[in-house]
């Protein structure tokens, strides 16, 4: 009985590094093989990141990227990895136009090629304003094992490709997949490649990119399961990970021919013969997914860090306000980044209390962040006096003065900023444009209130249990919220309560739900009426707020895409 033994590496990309991608798969390819793997298989599109956006379009990229394929396979030979069988996704660019493309690379060569067939367009995908898709699948035949691959939506749509390689009989079906995470993305994803498993009639073995693009996250979770559906082995979440698996398969028949599978053209590739018998390894580990808070802090963190690296900076500054918004903003920043690399600023007005200033500083101390206080009292004063201001427009200018410090620290030092705003706060446009929204990037942009203090529960109590100090004060986690823009004021002198806001917003924003719909379910119409208008009105502040990590299944900006002038109303 032929033996195969695959590796699924779990990597990081970067969009656009064509050299890096290739150093890293050279990397990876030389673990596999150390493994003693035949067959390494790699993300979606990992030579190239994903997702590419309009580089997709560019002939340039695109011929870069082909080169820098055929390279690769040389690269992998001359490094003496040519005996181990990679599958490598990459931008393929023919007479019909784009193609996200997996290439199988073998002895120096390109020996195998296949196009995605379903290409996505929803939710944050915009696959067919870029790609064409396939028509033809190629059986590649190691070991005397035949198998087969889908690319990821080709996995996630019912019927095509998988069928199609169930019918035409292989051993074995590889995926590479860079599928964006979002919070309970594993209850969805673990079914799924089991159901494809059995439609197959062959074992599946999913690899998931990892890391951060832009606001996408990547969470890795890669699965191997048997025809049968069991769960065989399942990498880590959010880091860099090697997985091998041995599979002991019937040999094919090397009879099979090549020819019309259903919609597709099934070509076979043969790459290497049968290997003598080595020692199988154990069972490959089954990593357990994280709880839902470990899971989005992840995330969090690593959206943040890989904005931060792959886009050149070294620090990150941002407003210490003493609240909660800013101290999950900070620890999530020193996770991700170092303390030494994390520059808080506490910017007092008249109107701060002490409170805010003593949690602020607590914060720092707690963290070891770098701390400084700059009041902008001052700053403050010039413009109201000078602009005869009052009301909003003077509770406004003390937000734009601390954002106004905070981008010329950056200015200045070359740090990222920072902005601390949450998604309740962005949904009903409670935030003010040059202020508390400036920033280069947003953590928690699409994290809700109620969310962020269960994440900060969440992060004290995981320090408490490794004998740690809590990163965040008790003061900023309990007290009422407060922007301190005016004497006295609290978020709920504007805002409903943040517990029922977030069940409506839950509604409205994630579930699309319309009035009706949102008094069917128990709200109040007086309610419904005031949380529709402010998240409506408030499109045109979304526009101009800072990129962030995307964990729901419905985020603002690549997601939820409304006209900012809209005369439609519920209601």
């Amino acid at each position: 009985m032929p033996q195969l033994r695959i590796a699924l590496a779990q990597v990081n990309a970067t969009v656009g590094d064509l050299s890096g991608n290739a150093a890293l798969v050279v990397e990876w390819t030389r673990k596999a093989r150390e493994g003693g793997a035949h067959l390494v298989v790699f993300p979606e599109m990992v030579l190239t990141g994903y997702p590419v956006e309009d580089l997709a379009i560019r002939t340039s990229f695109a011929r870069a990227s082909a080169e820098a394929l055929e390279a690769l396979a040389v690269s992998l030979d001359d490094a003496g990895l040519g005996s181990v069988a990679a599958v490598v996704g990459y931008l393929e660019h023919d007479s019909v136009g784009p193609r996200n493309a997996a290439a199988v690379l073998h002895g120096g060569r390109v020996v195998a090629r296949q196009s995605k067939h379903h290409l996505p367009n929803y939710g944050v995908f915009d696959e067919r304003r870029y790609f064409k898709p396939g028509s033809s699948l190629d059986i590649v035949r190691i070991n005397g094992v035949e198998v087969g691959m889908v690319i990821c939506e080709d996995l996630w749509q019912d019927g095509g490709p998988i069928t199609a390689l169930g019918d035409a009989g292989v051993d074995l079906v590889v995926s590479p997949n860079a599928s964006p995470y979002e919070r309970k993305k594993d209850d969805a994803r673990l079914p799924l490649v089991a159901r494809r498993a059995a439609e197959a009639h062959a074992p599946l073995a999913y690899c998931n990119l990892v890391g951060g693009q832009d606001e996408l996250v990547f969470d890795g979770d890669s699965l191997v399961v048997g025809a049968d559906g069991q769960l065989i082995g399942r990498a880590p979440q959010f880091v860099e990970h090697l997985m091998l698996v041995d599979f002991d398969l019937p040999e094919s028949a090397a009879s099979r021919e090549q020819g019309q599978v259903g919609d597709f053209y099934v070509r076979r590739v043969f790459v290497s013969d049968a290997v003598p018998a080595y020692e199988p390894l154990p069972a490959p580990r089954v990593f357990e997914p994280l709880s839902d808070e470990a899971e989005v802090w992840h995330a969090l963190v690593t959206g943040l860090r890989d904005y931060v690296h792959k886009n050149g900076f070294r620090s990150v500054v941002l407003g210490l306000s003493g609240g909660i918004d800013s101290a999950v903003v900070a620890a999530l920043a020193v996770d991700a980044l170092g303390a030494d690399s994390v520059y808080g600023v506490s910017m007092p007005s008249s109107y701060s209390s002490e409170h805010s200033r003593s949690d602020a500083s607590d914060m720092a101390a707690r963290t070891g962040l770098h701390f400084t206080t700059e009041p902008i009292g001052d700053m403050v004063s010039v413009y109201v006096e000078q602009l005869k201001l009052t009301g909003l427009a003077e509770e406004n200018i003390q937000a734009r003065c601390r954002g106004m410090l905070l981008m010329a620290l950056s200015n200045q030092h070359g740090h990222l900023v920072l902005a601390t705003g949450n998604k309740s706060e962005l949904a009903v446009g409670y935030s003010t444009i040059y202020g508390d929204a400036v920033g280069g990037y947003a953590p928690i942009k699409d994290v809700l209130k109620t969310l962020v203090w269960d994440l900060a529960r969440w992060r004290n109590a995981e320090a408490e249990k490794r004998g740690e100090t809590p990163p965040i004060p008790e003061n900023s986690i309990s007290k009422p919220p407060s922007a301190e823009l005016r004497p006295g004021q609290v978020d709920s002198d504007s805002l409903p309560d943040y517990e029922l806001l977030d069940d409506l917003l839950d509604d409205y924003v994630e579930g699309d739900r319309g009035y009706d719909d949102l008094l069917a379910a128990g709200f109040e119409p007086e309610l419904v009426d005031r949380v529709l208008r402010m998240v409506d009105k408030a499109e045109y502040k979304r526009r101009q707020y800072p990129p962030g990590t995307k964990i729901s299944n419905k985020a603002f900006g690549r997601d939820r895409r409304l006209p900012i002038t809209n005369g439609w109303r519920e209601g």
